[in-house]
């Protein structure tokens, strides 16, 4: 017998050991004849887990894991979602329309404000409940429910809601945080 056959041999030997279920391993492996055979079986992947780096070691997850706003996800809601639009709003004035002496465009990225229609037909202003958050907007009326994750994080102390009853549409104006606004709007 040459060394490749050998070498062959017990690499198709080592591959059987890995793949073979636990159970039905014998206990002597150490005799491995020519004539002995190689049984193969797939058992189930292993699973690999990592370190607990910090933390609680009974956490399941980090808590950096968590997408904010998963808690107020819940799909066993049967309220559906209401028809929104998301509109953004600049402040312009004579010299930026006109001169053009700034340096805003119509693009979103000179926007300060961010605008959400929501649309509530048979609905009354005190039965509507709104919780805003830096990157969530969540709201609940006994019909309907919206769980919005913003395009952009947003100042949740100072934003301003407005029910407009005859168009049934809650209008919510939220000013928007972004890194670099202190640049673009100075």
């Amino acid at each position: 017998m040459d060394l490749d056959s050998v070498s062959s041999f017990s690499s198709m030997q080592a591959l059987a050991k890995l793949l073979a279920d636990p159970q039905e391993e014998d206990s002597d492996d150490s005799d491995f004849g020519v004539t002995d055979s190689i049984k193969f079986s797939l058992s189930p992947p292993l699973l690999v887990t990592p370190d607990v780096k910090s933390g609680n070691s009974k956490d399941i997850w980090n808590t950096e894991e968590v997408p904010e706003g998963s808690e107020f996800d819940d799909i066993w809601d049967p309220r559906e979602q209401p028809e929104y639009e998301i509109l953004f709003k600049q402040q312009v004035g004579a010299e930026d329309i006109f001169l053009g002496m700034s340096r805003k465009n119509p693009s979103t990225a000179c926007c300060e404000d961010m605008l959400i229609k929501i649309k509530l037909p048979d609905t009354k202003s005190s039965d509507i409940t709104l919780d805003i958050q830096d990157k969530i907007l969540d709201l609940r009326t006994p019909k309907k429910k919206l769980l919005l994750h913003l395009p952009h994080p947003v100042d949740s102390k100072s934003g301003k809601a407005c029910f407009i009853s005859e168009k049934e549409t809650l209008e919510v104006t939220l000013r928007m945080k972004r890194e670099f606004d202190f640049i673009n709007f100075a």
